[in-house]
């Protein structure tokens, strides 16, 4: 039987208002499913419940509790870690064998890397994350490391809203080098390491000392948050990707930046 626009439109409204009406019957069936809805007694149960839908969302110590019973949204503390150092540990050596594993033989130049989208993708563009001025590297990874780019990103932006912080983008400032990129560097600098991790795609820095704020066009603009508390936040989610094994990370305090390989 052919339906017509308006059959169509009257079967929609009917079902929108039996919907309605069950709402209002049974309310409970409008609230959240989450598996740590504060409506359960036994607030234990969060910490045991399968997080799988956030995987990443961390108040500092475990599992995020997002809503107060009266479903306003709860406002995690900040925990920051115990030492960047010391959590963050992970050198070139462990991280390249991950590198070689991963990802793809050494691209020459930036034409040949335009030639090899099939293996490698890019970056450049991303609401999760804003990419730097790059001037010796460009913004293509392999896909593994792409998706935990941006798994990342949407972690930062989950982290700070349960925190109660302006949503701020973390910053890439190296992505993949070519080799020409490598010798460019290593004519100014000769400590500049030939091999890499950088090389192979799998291999992203992101700064720790500087943010860009999510502005709302139509709204007011957002109050001024301090690099040092969204540092504590990053480590926070960093802390929780690493623990997963999704990455090695190394703390690089010359260069102000979490050096990362995709695992």
């Amino acid at each position: 039987m052919k339906i017509t626009k308006k059959r169509y439109l009257q079967g929609f409204a009917a079902t929108v208002a039996f919907l309605a009406l069950v709402r209002v019957v049974f309310p409970g069936v409008a609230r959240s499913q989450s598996p740590c809805d504060v409506s359960v007694a036994d607030t234990t149960l969060c910490a045991k419940a399968d997080l799988s839908a956030l995987p990443h969302v961390s108040d500092g110590r475990g599992a995020a509790k997002w809503y107060n019973a009266d479903g306003s949204l709860v406002k995690n503390r900040i925990y920051s870690v115990p030492a960047f150092k010391t959590t963050f540990p992970d050198s070139n050596s462990v991280q390249m064998v991950a590198a070689k594993k991963y990802g793809v033989s050494l691209v020459k130049n930036r034409k040949e890397a335009e030639q090899r989208k099939k293996e490698l993708v890019f970056v450049g563009a991303n609401p999760y994350f804003h990419i730097d001025k790059l001037n010796n590297s460009i913004p293509y990874l392999v896909p593994r490391a792409s998706v935990l780019l941006q798994d990342i990103g949407k972690a930062f932006f989950d982290s700070l809203t349960i925190k109660g912080i302006p949503l701020h983008k973390i910053i890439v400032t190296s992505v993949l080098r070519t080799q020409d990129d490598v010798q460019k560097l290593r004519n100014r600098n000769m400590n500049a390491t030939e091999n890499s991790c950088h090389l192979y795609g799998t291999t992203f820095d992101l700064c720790y000392n500087r943010y860009i704020t999510v502005e709302d066009p139509e709204g007011p603009a957002r109050r001024a948050v301090r690099n040092d508390t969204l540092k504590w936040v990053l480590s926070e989610v960093l802390r929780d990707f690493r623990q997963q094994k999704r990455c090695y990370i190394k703390y690089e305090v010359k260069q102000g930046c979490f050096h990362m390989t995709v695992n």
